[in-house]
């Protein structure tokens, strides 16, 4: 039985790793378009810089993921302390983000209507229409302030989204069920601390958990799971069609050759998967073709330490939209892992396009790296000219989970099973993050066992 999977990003590479870890003897073959697996996971290491091109890390609070890294032999980095604090720019300065309840009451980043407002939430009737967008969700739960403040800026440092279009329960399906299972967010996390004290265990709306990675980047990660694979993954041999053939398939790769094969997984991106599937399904095509992914653009900056006069000890901060800006937010890199800057040095990381200015992130190297240095002028006080400056662009970059997008998966997967030993997986469906995909790769694996 011969099994081929396209796309080498760490959907792709978690999956044959753990197919053949229950199945030693399956023949896997995995197709990588580009020269290096990785997908979106790319470590770039410059004049003594290490910047992350895509994803800088993942959160430690999914067991799925520390167990393959603990089999791959890897030495996980949890994220410093100090990250822990994190900023919102809004009103023109820096304000820290509250950490728990005692502080958010007493911080001036809300006014005392908008903090009255959030503490009102207990009182706001469960929403009984289904699905909403964030914004929406936001709005009525919590007040427009505390949805423009604290809502909008980190669906912005998580999606690069707009809130204003996210389905609430794509997104962020902990929140949603939250308010469907207590009927209010307070009164929901004051019932979970009551049992996480009797079980020790930590609970929180949000996504929870430690920011890690590794000390030589996330690439380490990559390199762990080809190092295994070996000779299965094949880079550079890019898959332009596939085609059904009696109970087979056969694939069309962009050099001219084909390979056949009993089973296929498209661990591409959506629209890349669109393009291949055109001439055997329209219909998926087209479902396919309908997840958005914007531009964003990375830029990382490197100064020497004494250059800048903030203390730079946090995570960084985020921008709500409504403040105007032209970038999203900008992490300090080195202050969140060690070895990301040489000593003495320190690198910051900033994003910019988004589902809301996706054309921005296109624009000429030079003007988005101006771009950065007058906002971090404005908004942090650096007027040095950086030591160190790389430019690192997403022409598609995080797929966008708009309203709609539960019915659109479940299309997608409808007319998947018409076809035998065809599956597609990857972040355009089920999360966006390596967590996300790494359990999305183990609950395929499960059922690719089975079938086949």
């Amino acid at each position: 039985m011969r099994l081929v999977i396209i796309g080498g990003g760490i959907s792709g590479l978690s999956l044959a790793y753990l197919l053949l870890e229950h199945k030693p003897s399956l023949d896997i073959l995995i197709l990588e378009s580009e020269k290096k697996a990785g997908g979106k996971i790319w470590t770039d290491k410059v004049d003594g810089f290490l910047c992350e091109w895509g994803v800088n890390g993942f959160l430690d609070n999914r067991p799925k993921t520390l167990e393959l890294v603990s089999k791959l032999s890897l030495s996980p980095l949890r994220s410093n302390d100090n990250a822990r604090r994190r900023y919102i720019f809004s009103s023109g300065k820096l304000n820290l983000l509250p950490e728990s309840p005692p502080a958010f009451l007493t911080s001036n980043l809300l006014s005392i209507s908008g903090r009255l407002r959030v503490i009102y939430e207990m009182f706001v009737p469960k929403w009984k229409g289904g699905d909403e967008t964030l914004a929406h969700f936001a709005t009525r739960r919590l007040g427009r302030e505390a949805y423009e403040k604290l809502i909008d800026p980190m669906a912005s440092g998580i999606f690069a989204g707009d809130p204003e279009k996210m389905s609430l329960k794509s997104c962020f399906a902990k929140v949603y069920n939250l308010e469907q299972k207590y009927g209010s967010l307070i009164r929901g996390m004051i019932k979970l601390q009551k049992e996480a004290k009797k079980t020790g265990n930590k609970v929180g709306a949000g996504p929870g958990g430690t920011l890690t990675s590794f000390y030589d980047g996330m690439e380490s990660f990559i390199g762990a799971l080809t190092s295994f694979l070996g000779k299965r993954l094949r880079t550079g041999s890019e898959v332009v069609s596939i085609e059904r053939r009696d109970k087979n398939y056969m694939l069309f790769l962009s050099d001219g050759t084909t390979i056949e094969t009993e089973a296929v997984v498209c661990a591409t991106p959506a629209f890349a998967t669109s393009a291949m599937v055109k001439d055997m399904d329209r219909n998926l095509s087209a479902l396919l073709h309908e997840i958005f992914y914007p531009s964003i653009s990375v830029v990382c900056l490197g100064y020497r330490r004494e250059k800048i006069r903030h203390t730079l000890m946090g995570f960084g901060f985020l921008i709500p939209f409504k403040e105007g800006r032209k970038i999203l937010g900008t992490l300090w890199d080195s202050s969140i892992f060690p070895n990301r800057a040489p000593e003495g040095y320190v690198l910051l990381r900033t994003m910019l396009g988004g589902a809301r200015r996706s054309d921005l992130a296109l624009e000429q190297e030079e003007k988005l790296i101006t771009l950065v240095m007058d906002e971090l002028r404005d908004i942090m006080g650096v007027t040095a000219q950086p030591d160190f400056a790389k430019v690192y662009t997403h022409r598609k970059g995080i797929p966008q989970y708009f309203l709609g997008h539960e019915q659109q998966t479940e299309q997608i997967a409808g007319i998947c099973r018409n076809y035998k030993g065809f599956y597609v997986t990857g972040n355009a469906y089920g999360g966006i993050g390596v967590n996300d995909c790494i359990e999305n790769s183990s609950k395929l694996a499960e059922r690719i066992l089975q079938e086949i």
